[in-house]
C-alpha cells in the first residue's frame, strides 16, 4: 500500500496548544498542536454540523461549539454525550518545517 502524504500547512502556522481549520485535499480538516505533538482529525462535528476549529482546545479534547460534545484530538473517540460516533483522524509527519497528513 502506497502512502500518500499531503502537505497540509506550515509548522509554525499551527498555533501552540491550540486548533486551526484548513482545507486539504477538499477534505476539513482541523490541526491541533497540544504538548509539543500536532494532530489531525476532521473538522466537522459528527453530531452537529459545527467546525470543530470554533470551539476550544482543553488539554487533548476538543470541545464543539455547538453543543459541547468533546472529542480526545489523539484517537477522535467521543467523549461524552450528545456525541455517539468518534471522529477520523489522520496521521501526521512534521519535515522541513512543514505538517504533512497522510489521506
Amino acid at each position: 500500500m502506497s502512502q500518500n502524504w499531503i502537505e497540509a500547512i506550515a509548522a509554525d502556522d499551527v498555533p501552540q496548544d491550540d486548533v486551526v481549520g484548513v482545507a486539504v485535499e477538499g477534505r476539513d480538516l482541523a490541526i491541533y498542536s497540544f504538548n509539543g505533538n500536532v494532530y489531525v482529525t476532521d473538522n466537522i462535528c459528527t453530531h452537529g454540523h459545527a467546525r470543530l476549529c470554533d470551539g476550544f482546545l482543553e488539554g487533548h479534547e476538543i470541545e464543539c461549539p455547538l453543543h459541547q460534545g468533546k472529542f480526545d484530538i489523539r484517537n477522535g473517540k467521543a467523549m461524552c454525550s450528545p456525541l455517539t460516533q468518534d471522529l477520523r483522524t489522520y496521521p501526521v509527519k512534521i519535515e522541513a518545517g512543514k505538517v504533512f497528513i497522510e489521506m
